[in-house]
């Protein structure tokens, strides 16, 4: 198969990356078309869409063997499920599918359409191999069962963000990276409240701590300082 793009988001490492697209709404992601599909004419129509499905490649997943059951993050890391029962990114084809809001097509002069997404879990020059509108009336299904993953996952924290600090956070990154937090990007298995974790986002690097439901932010750092 071949990559015929790439998406740009705020995740340039896989930590702090949501567990599912759509869940953290506000983030935003551009995807760039590799030279040989710039045709405007590709993405003619697909303005007529609100959402879109991005089937891409798990890039730092890609290893030369599989396992047929995985630890789901969302069982605690400590119980196996089948690799087929999972979205876990280490399958026999590193394979991924997310949904997103489409919000706009520009139009650029030297890289052609450019995607404008939102809802995005995707790190930073992702691979991307196909592009399909979302249809509501055949890929949405209310009346589903979704086995262990059956209600979103109860770990919403509260983010206790310093002004100070949240004042060296761009304003338009503020609630993206807020709600990043909240959803605890921490593995579901490390409960330790002494541990400091960082987490990567766009040009900024955020040290933090939990204990109990609160998340403590203890320092933001740019590009420049870190």
């Amino acid at each position: 198969m071949n990559v015929i793009a790439r998406i740009h988001t705020d995740f340039p490492t896989k930590f702090g990356i949501p567990r599912q697209s759509g869940i953290v709404g506000s983030l935003q992601g551009q995807i760039v078309f590799e030279p040989e599909y710039r045709n405007p004419d590709i993405v003619r129509g697909l303005e007529d869409f609100s959402h879109i499905w991005i089937i891409w490649l798990f890039s730092e997943a890609v290893r030369d063997n599989w396992s047929p059951t995985v630890r789901p993050p969302r069982l605690g890391g400590n119980m196996r499920k089948g690799v087929f029962a999972t979205r876990s990114p280490f399958r026999p084809n590193p394979i991924g599918l997310s949904s997103v809001r489409l919000e706009s097509i520009e139009m650029d002069p030297k890289l052609g359409p450019v995607l404008h997404v939102s809802g995005a879990d995707l790190m930073d020059g992702t691979p991307i191999y196909d592009i399909k509108p979302y249809i509501a009336y055949t890929d949405s299904h209310p009346d589903a069962i979704s086995g262990f993953a059956e209600k979103p996952a109860e770990y919403l924290l509260e983010v206790d963000f310093p002004d100070a600090m949240l004042q060296q956070v761009p304003e338009h990154h503020r609630k993206s990276l807020i709600e990043v937090l909240a959803h605890d990007p921490r593995p579901q298995y490390q409960k330790d409240p002494e541990r400091v974790y960082g987490i990567a986002f766009g040009d900024l690097e955020v040290k933090f701590k939990v204990e109990e439901r609160l998340l403590t932010v203890l320092q933001v750092a740019t590009a420049e300082t870190r």
